[in-house]
């Protein structure tokens, strides 16, 4: 794969936004900046294309900038970030939705959410709610047509490239197709999160 060259813009006085075309390049900026340990960044945040980089208020941001100019998207990380199991029970209200438009059975809508390895891309819509990279191809499916308007606490969806967990009750659109009683954020908790940028995590069927 080439190498990535992201598009830089000034975000105020002491950030860069950068712009990637994909998932897969964003995931590769945010491991070049975790490898490169610069010491006057004070927050990376992934989304879905871009990277924010914050750097302590009075520094430069030329670093930031070489240290992107050109990344390798095979390149590793120094750090990986932390490794998740989580339990869950596959009785979803759609997992025979995504079993039909699959054209599979519920055990291997199963057996492939088991069989994959996900990376936490980034963090958003609610406090704890990762999106989970690395859906295999077969269960890439679009949200629900009508979003429901209360999605339980620990609901395990799938959507678009992404997999989740609902770390509390809120409306949703994703295609839900088990539950953990895993708790996904607790604010009195050091991190208060379970899942961060960079994580990696699989599940496992009780």
């Amino acid at each position: 794969m080439a190498a990535v060259r992201p598009r830089v813009r000034a975000c105020g006085r002491w950030a860069l936004l950068l712009e990637l075309d994909s998932a897969e390049e964003v995931a590769a900026t945010a491991r070049t900046l975790r490898a490169a340990a610069l010491p006057e960044v004070v927050e990376l945040v992934p989304a879905a294309r871009t990277v924010l980089v914050e750097v302590l208020a009075g520094t430069g941001l030329d670093r930031v900038r070489d240290a992107v100019s050109e990344v390798d998207p095979s390149a590793a990380g120094a750090d990986e970030g932390a490794r998740h199991t989580i339990p869950v029970v596959y009785d979803g209200e759609d997992l025979q939705l995504v079993a039909d438009t699959a054209g599979i059975g519920t055990d291997e809508v199963v057996a492939l959410h088991t069989g994959a390895e996900f990376t936490v891309a980034f963090c958003g819509f609610a406090p704890g709610f990762g999106y989970l990279s690395g859906l295999p191809e077969q269960l890439c499916q679009p949200r629900l047509a009508s979003p429901r308007s209360a999605v339980p606490s620990g609901s395990v969806g799938l959507a678009d490239v992404y997999s989740c967990v609902y770390p509390r009750r809120s409306p949703g659109g994703w295609r839900l197709i088990g539950r953990t009683d895993l708790t996904m954020f607790d604010a009195a908790a050091d991190p208060p999160a379970r899942l961060a940028p960079g994580d990696r995590v699989r599940f496992e069927a009780q």
